[in-house]
């Protein structure tokens, strides 16, 4: 079911101010940016370990969810993103065993991906969402 960690997402408000401290700062490597409709969201993929990437993300022309989350709680972690095999038999697996979804079917992700988010309530806290590559 569960491949690997994907990445890490980690919510900013200024996403070229971001991208600068983590690839000059840093010293990290900018694999490409993406704006993801779906989710009215832009994102920033910096490589870190073989597969695994820190993804900046920003709100997308100021609105959904990440806006609401920084409006929240500012800046810094968002969620972590595990690569499965499955996202539709993951949801079914999971859900037999009591973990809630934020949608009732997987949505598009960056990449090309097939995304689904686990609840925070349902995870001790913690927003997770499982991507399905192409």
């Amino acid at each position: 079911m569960i491949l690997g960690l994907d990445h890490v997402a980690i919510a900013v408000a200024d996403l070229p101010e971001a991208t600068r401290r983590f690839v000059t700062d840093l010293g990290l490597a900018c694999e490409g940016t993406e704006d993801v409709e779906e989710a009215s969201t832009s994102t920033v993929f910096l490589p870190v370990a073989g597969p695994t990437r820190i993804e900046l993300v920003a709100p997308l022309r100021g609105g959904g969810p990440i806006s609401r989350h920084l409006e929240r709680r500012g800046p810094g972690l968002h969620h972590l993103c595990f690569r499965v095999t499955d996202v539709d038999a993951a949801m079914v697996h999971l859900e037999a065993r009591g973990y809630r979804f934020t949608t009732s079917a997987p949505t598009p992700g960056a990449h090309g991906t097939r995304v689904a988010w686990l609840h925070p309530s349902s995870t001790g806290g913690v927003l997770i969402e499982l991507a399905q590559h192409p």
